[in-house]
């Protein structure tokens, strides 16, 4: 005969085991619920953050439409639109900064479309351009890897097979460790540049806050009353000025800038040049193009997004692209 004392202990035994294996099952559920809650806060507080990041986008777009209605003729940094944003927010807060995306170098301005057999002509001039200011940027670079850069770049974006004389095609590509194509198409974004042939990320920084990428555009027009004395590399490059000069030329621009693009080519300066036709039209006192840095928070979430406008002199504006997580 079993023993009652006995039965009794196995079924404790079994109802301890039993709660045991409920308040795991309980704490696991507990656990899981927390991070679904946690999980749609963040969600919530991210979307959020998005939304407070498209709000910015949308004033910005508005605030340029009616810059370009009422001064489109001449954009300048004496303008409020050149002044940092910053507005506080409900649990968060906006900081926005919106620059004039014609105060950089365009890369795709780079290929001449109507030059005809490349490898066997000069660079075209903003090809030319574009070589001074890799050398400008970065003294240490030897003449070689700055041809081949130029070279290479200009492969990368025109439409052709055909390689100019320090370039690299498609073959150049293929052949790697890792092979990828050639583009030949316009650039979407500056950070294809690391994959262009010759380029070095130890010196590609001190580069990139020159140049910019205006989608689908091959426009180089340099609105001379945006650049910052920061650019006069750019300045000189463009020129032909030392560094130095067009430092000079920067600081010595008029406060509300120049009223017409004349009046900056004929600063004494730029007059000694003896500019080509191609070089004067790289310049104007106007801009077509922005780019909105937006910088988001709410909660504990934060969204970065970098938006490029397209703004006509009727104040028409448009969004051309966006970039997430993307903040200089």
């Amino acid at each position: 005969m079993v023993n009652p004392h006995r039965q009794q202990g196995a079924a404790l035994l079994i109802v301890l085991m039993i709660v045991a294996l409920v308040a795991i099952i309980a704490t696991e559920m507990g656990a899981r619920l927390q991070l679904q809650v946690q999980r749609a806060i963040n969600i919530k507080d991210n979307n959020q953050a998005y939304w407070y990041a498209v709000s910015a986008e949308e004033f910005a777009r508005k605030s340029i439409g009616t810059l370009m209605q009422e001064t489109g003729d001449k954009i300048h940094l004496n303008q409020p639109w050149a002044e940092e944003f910053e507005y506080p927010m409900d649990n968060g807060g906006i900081s926005a900064r919106l620059e004039d995306m014609q105060s950089c170098f365009n890369l795709n301005a780079l290929p001449d479309a109507n030059q005809q057999n490349v490898s066997a002509t000069e660079p075209s001039e903003a090809l030319t351009a574009f070589a001074r200011l890799i050398k400008l940027v970065n003294e240490d670079i030897d003449s070689y890897t700055v041809d081949t850069i130029r070279d290479s770049l200009g492969d990368w974006i025109d439409a052709d097979d055909q390689m100019r004389v320090y370039g690299a095609e498609e073959s150049e590509y293929a052949s790697r460790e890792f092979p990828y194509l050639a583009a030949n198409s316009m650039l979407a974004s500056q950070s294809e540049l690391r994959l262009i042939n010759g380029v070095e990320p130890q010196w590609l920084d001190s580069l990139l806050p020159m140049v910019c990428v205006i989608p689908s555009s091959n426009l180089m027009s340099i609105n001379v009353n945006t650049l910052s004395e920061d650019h006069a590399p750019l300045l000189a490059a463009l020129t032909g000025l030392s560094t130095e000069q067009a430092n000079s030329v920067i600081s010595a621009r008029p406060q509300d800038g120049w009223d017409d693009v004349n009046d900056f080519l004929a600063e004494p300066d730029i007059t000694a040049l003896q500019l080509t036709t191609t070089q004067t039209e790289w310049f104007a006192v106007t801009t077509e193009y922005f780019i909105l840095h937006t910088k988001s928070r709410y909660n504990e979430a934060t969204f970065a997004m970098s938006s490029v406008f397209n703004a006509t002199s009727a104040g028409d504006v448009n969004v051309l692209r966006r970039e997430f997580g993307v903040l200089k």
